[in-house]
């Protein structure tokens, strides 16, 4: 249903959060303000997780910047790769290029929800990165949210998907997080309604 999405159907999801339409438009289009400032933060070589259609890393790329996305949607890496972005079909729990070498993990979209378990999620960056290396978190709107109730994917016509491992992490539920998983919070900003967290590797 994801995929549906990435063609143009409309798709919610339905969660903790209540239904909400998958913003896939956004996705597909060119960077937003809170993207740039993102995109401006980043140290490169950059991985994008969870990239979906590529902007980020396709943005990225065309500024000259070393920068690899990856998804496990075959959808979305060809509509990444037809806007100029290297992609690659895989998951983040799979065997990737330059482990513990990358200067930047990115998260964007509330990608720390990937998988429903937020501090595996960390711990997997931790690796990936490099000594003091950065992961850029976009948190969920609500500061205090902490819940990983799965949540379901859903077209018009009122099909739905299996429940699917998801999380919801707040910037305060992110700061008592991180430490742990060894990480420290540099600085967080909210822009147009987004909310995003650096962290940097101890």
């Amino acid at each position: 249903m994801y995929e549906r999405a990435l063609d143009g159907a409309a798709v919610v999801s339905v969660g903790s959060a209540g239904v909400v339409a998958l913003d896939v438009g956004r996705w597909s289009d060119e960077p937003d303000a809170v993207d740039q400032v993102m995109l401006a933060r980043c140290e490169a070589p950059v991985l994008d997780v969870g990239c979906g259609p590529g902007r980020l890393v396709a943005a990225l790329n065309a500024r000259g910047v070393p920068a690899l996305g990856i998804d496990i949607s075959a959808r979305a890496v060809a509509q990444a790769r037809d806007r100029g972005a290297v992609a690659l079909r895989r998951a983040v729990e799979q065997a990737l290029p330059a482990e513990g070498r990358w200067g930047t993990v990115l998260l964007a979209d509330g990608n720390i929800g990937i998988g429903g378990d937020p501090a595996s999620l960390l711990r997997r960056c931790r690796l990936l990165v490099g000594p003091r290396g950065l992961v850029l978190v976009e948190t969920d709107p609500d500061d205090d949210a902490d819940d990983t109730t799965p949540l379901t994917l859903r077209l018009d016509d009122g099909r739905s998907s299996r429940p699917l491992p998801w999380a919801r992490v707040g910037a305060r539920a992110l700061s008592l997080l991180a430490p742990p998983c060894g990480f420290a919070v540099l600085e967080h900003w909210r822009l147009q309604g987004r909310t995003v967290v650096a962290l940097r590797a101890l």
